[in-house]
């Protein structure tokens, strides 16, 4: 009986990869998202499933990411931003947040050593634990001469407070360049603000993913999402695929982007 449910599943991965392979054959990489946002989500529920515990599920979660990395410079994406943990993640009972904490730090240090994408933190720092600070801080400063993708790693990320935080950083330059209230006011525009967000000089993401079977955003890059294209997949973060991924980028490749017009 076990020999014949490993042959089965044996079959089965055989099969996916070679529809992975033909689908990837097709791919025109012209097509390709430039830059890609991620809402890991179903870590949780994965490790329920499967019997595990809750940091096994985010263990599970966080080793995914360089395999899906390797995917997404295999297919010429230039940005990926990884959301790993969100301001409402603070809110989560301390036996769980304190090894999710301890699991961030490691990925965030193995993205670093890796040697092929370039660290970058986004979200508000001042939230986060002064030894998680101090890793981000390493990881950016050790990473920055690599050429690979840019990673920005979204950890104590929140939308509506990453535009909160762009117009205090904006009124508080004004005030540094010695620019009255009123006139700070009448100089607020779109690019202005942009000037001041988490993510600066870098162009808004193409396509975001969203796994677990959840449709929503839950404030993930609000600002910087107003023209991008929605990818909601069923499958649990961890046991997302390369054939996933593809089929993501084959949906994104078959739309016809309107950037609002």
């Amino acid at each position: 009986m076990a020999g014949s449910s490993r042959l089965r599943d044996t079959l089965r991965g055989l099969l996916v990869r070679l529809y992975a392979s033909r689908v990837e054959g097709h791919l025109d990489h012209d097509q390709v998202p430039k830059h890609i946002g991620v809402i890991m989500d179903g870590n949780r529920r994965w490790a329920k499933a499967a019997g595990s515990t809750t940091a096994q599920g985010h263990q599970a979660g966080a080793d995914k990411i360089s395999e899906f990395l390797g995917w997404c410079s295999e297919t010429d994406v230039e940005v990926v931003t990884l959301w790993l943990l969100s301001t409402d993640n603070f809110d989560r009972p301390k036996e769980e947040l304190v090894p999710l904490l301890g699991i961030i730090e490691d990925t965030v240090r193995s993205l670093a050593r890796d040697g092929r994408w370039r660290v970058h933190h986004v979200g508000a720092t001042h939230v986060l634990p002064s030894g998680l600070q101090t890793v981000l801080k390493e990881a950016e400063e050790a990473s920055g001469a690599n050429t690979g993708i840019l990673v920005n790693v979204a950890i104590g990320y929140g939308g509506r407070q990453e535009i909160a935080d762009a117009v205090r950083s904006m009124l508080l330059d004004a005030a540094d360049r010695g620019v009255s209230l009123e006139q700070a006011a009448e100089s607020v525009d779109v690019e202005t603000i942009g000037k001041h967000l988490y993510t600066s000089a870098q162009p808004d993401p193409d396509l975001i993913i969203r796994t677990s079977g959840e449709q929503r955003l839950s404030g993930f890059m609000l600002w910087q999402s107003a023209l991008s294209e929605y990818y909601f997949c069923e499958v649990f973060w961890p046991a997302f695929r390369k054939v996933d991924f593809l089929r993501a980028l084959r949906d994104y490749a078959a739309r016809h982007r309107r950037f609002g017009a």
